[in-house]
């Protein structure tokens, strides 16, 4: 059985997947756990939109100028965004529930991309946020935070090398 420890060493991003759709009991334990993804004040201003449409995922994966073009080939994309009047921490809270996405996919076995959204857009200088917002019926309350792109990995990477730690950020009592 894996550690966390084994977990957060293993997963990095993964842009290649096969065409192989992700079961929908792999699909009810991700939706399960990230719904217990922590926010502030458990407002949970967090919600998802889980994607496996073809011309839809296409559709996302145009939405902002760069980095988003691996959505096109994923069989799944889970679009993480939040009610920005439920809390005032919402980027926060949907990113703690993002990357609680990006871990359950890796321990089932999924590889995973975050493609940022929130600050991002497309050449003519329309946000990624209200793009994505026209397409998938989205509220104007909610802002976009990410995508993330998953499936199985096509694609090979090493587990972080530890080598490569950056320990001399780590600080003791004062900086």
């Amino acid at each position: 059985m894996k550690t966390f420890f084994d977990l957060a060493q293993t997963r990095r991003s993964i842009r290649k997947f096969k065409a192989q759709a992700v079961p929908q009991d792999i699909q009810e334990t991700l939706q399960e756990t990230v719904l217990m993804a922590p926010a502030s004040k458990r407002s949970n201003p967090w919600e998802f939109i889980f994607v496996e449409n073809k011309e839809t995922l296409a559709a996302i994966s145009e939405s902002k100028q760069m980095g988003a073009a691996l959505i096109k080939d994923a069989p799944l994309a889970v679009v993480v965004l939040a009610d920005t009047e439920k809390s005032d921490v919402w980027i926060e809270d949907a990113s703690i529930a993002t990357i609680y996405l990006q871990l359950a996919a890796e321990d089932l076995g999924l590889g995973s991309c975050w493609v940022q959204m929130h600050k991002r857009g497309k050449a003519d200088g329309e946000k990624a946020s209200d793009v994505l917002k026209k397409l998938l019926d989205i509220p104007a309350k909610y802002e976009v935070l990410s995508v993330v792109a998953m499936g199985y990995k096509d694609e090979e990477k090493k587990p972080f090398d530890l080598t490569r730690l950056q320990k001399e950020k780590i600080h003791k009592e004062r900086f």
